[in-house]
């Protein structure tokens, strides 16, 4: 995964293992074997695997960037192109790099709904995806609305967002926070016992950004103080 541009460059990711090398190249590990897939998201990789365009749609903190670069990632595995946007980042520099884009295999763009409102983004989006339905470039948007609620201006804009297939990413439910701290630990090879896991599960924010977050925190200071993960650790953090 290649991070490019001038500006703009800390924030598109783009992968083409064939054609891009840059010195400011930054590797991105998101893959679709590190996310925590309950069954009630079951369908959510299945739609992401497939060549239609996509709109991946969620609350905050559901993983839903995670998922955007995990595919973008699997692309690049299968020595095909890929570009990540995050809107939230790149909107104040302008629509200009968006141009020429519909050469790639997929463009996912994140956090779309940001544009709402704004005509000149709104016009870019727009002749953008026309140009990727003559290429066949594939795209996927992503939002914490459902599309049907974004309040675009440009009617035309709302016609191709509705034609997109959707779907919808859930939270980890509740009783499946325990296994998914698990999972992450398990990931890092971070070992935490069932009384620490049932301590983070009760005494932290129940999304797994947060959870992810604190884990990493509790590996770092548990190298550095050279001692076990333990409850008293926890709580130095939380």
């Amino acid at each position: 995964m290649l991070i490019i541009g001038l500006k703009i460059s800390r924030f598109i990711i783009m992968n083409n293992p064939q054609q891009l090398t840059f010195p400011w190249s930054k590797p991105s590990r998101a893959s679709f074997n590190h996310f925590f897939m309950e069954d009630i998201n079951s369908g959510v990789k299945d739609a992401l695997l497939e060549l239609d365009d996509l709109f991946l749609y969620g609350i905050h903190e559901t993983g839903k960037s995670f998922l955007l670069q995990s595919i973008c990632n699997y692309y690049a595995s299968n020595k095909k192109s890929a570009l990540y946007i995050p809107i939230k980042e790149v909107k104040v520099y302008g629509t200009n790099f968006l141009d020429s884009l519909e050469n790639l295999d997929l463009i996912c763009i994140d956090d779309i709904d940001l544009i709402a409102g704004d005509n000149e983004w709104e016009i870019a989006i727009f002749n953008l995806i026309n140009s990727c339905l003559i290429s066949e470039c594939r795209l996927i948007f992503a939002s914490h609305l459902n599309p049907s609620t974004i309040n675009f201006n440009l009617i035309d804009l709302i016609s191709r967002i509705k034609k997109v297939d959707h779907i919808e990413i859930f939270p980890v439910s509740s009783n499946k926070i325990p296994e998914a701290i698990k999972f992450v630990a398990d990931l890092r090879s971070i070992n935490l016992g069932d009384k620490e896991i049932k301590y983070l599960t009760t005494h932290s924010k129940r999304n797994m950004s947060d959870l992810v977050n604190i884990i990493n925190k509790l590996d770092n200071l548990s190298l550095q103080l050279k001692r076990k993960i333990t409850i008293p650790l926890i709580k130095q953090l939380i």
